[in-house]
């Protein structure tokens, strides 16, 4: 288990297979949970699990999804939310993106940031030697006392998964006083978001926006734009024909 509050994990892994196109499947996760391994069907290990998950989703199951894929997303979990294969985790994900990580000749990274409450997900798979954010997520709570594992998962589909290292790193970081009345160990998973991850909806970015600014949201938007300029262009017109009669009146 790992009792560090701040903490960086740098994964060295492959995903490589001789599918093309998208016959291949299905991806591996990361975690830092309650328990040790314990066999199921996210990416090979369980459902309604405690702790964080990191996935790399190679496989859209979603046949409607916009998304690029592979795609890599975060879920926190409290043992009350069910993974969704049907639709990629949409449901339960907290953010997310696209990273060409399959079939590289070249070695693939991915680094997991997590302190004082915010999580960052790091990629280095265009061979640049470089991090690129992927994740970036603020008020996540995670206690100390979790494991850290990794998993693969393949279903009609096969995909070779190859987890090559993973190094954990110590993160010195300064902590309020009042951290040090409170039990680690018995926080309970969770993330405070202004909006409910049910609430995500694609983004070309490979990002999220809290709705599809389409339709009547447009509509209103451009009302609102409209409404905006008439007044201000009556305010005006009442204010210049107001100042023409006092200089009048003053002369």
């Amino acid at each position: 288990p790992c009792f560090l509050k701040d903490w960086e994990l740098h994964v060295h892994f492959k995903v490589h297979g001789a599918g093309k196109k998208n016959l291949h499947g299905d991806g591996l996760a990361l975690w830092y949970t309650q328990e040790r391994l314990v066999p199921g069907p996210v990416f090979g290990s369980k459902d309604n699990f405690h702790g964080l998950a990191i996935f790399l989703d190679t496989y859209p199951n979603d046949e409607a999804t916009e998304r690029v894929f592979p795609y890599i997303s975060a879920m926190v979990n409290n043992g009350s939310l069910t993974y969704d294969h049907s639709k990629d985790g949409r449901w339960t994900e907290l953010a997310g993106c696209t990273a060409d990580l399959r079939n590289q000749n070249h070695d693939t990274f991915l680094a997991i940031r997590y302190s004082r409450g915010r999580l960052t997900v790091m990629t280095d798979v265009e061979d640049k030697n470089e991090w690129k954010n992927c994740i970036d997520i603020a008020g996540v709570q995670l206690p100390t006392g979790y494991f850290f594992g990794a998993s693969a998962g393949t279903g009609d589909l096969s995909d070779n998964h190859d987890i090559i290292s993973m190094k954990l790193f110590q993160l010195m970081v300064e902590h309020p006083l009042e951290d040090e009345t409170v039990d680690w160990t018995k926080i309970e998973p969770s993330v405070s978001l202004l909006k409910s991850p049910k609430d995500n909806v694609d983004d070309p970015t490979g990002n999220f926006r809290s709705g599809p600014l389409t339709g009547w949201k447009v509509f209103l938007l451009l009302l609102c734009a409209l409404l905006g300029i008439i007044v201000c262009a009556v305010v005006g017109a009442v204010v210049f024909q107001k100042r023409q009669e006092w200089n009048k009146h003053f002369y």
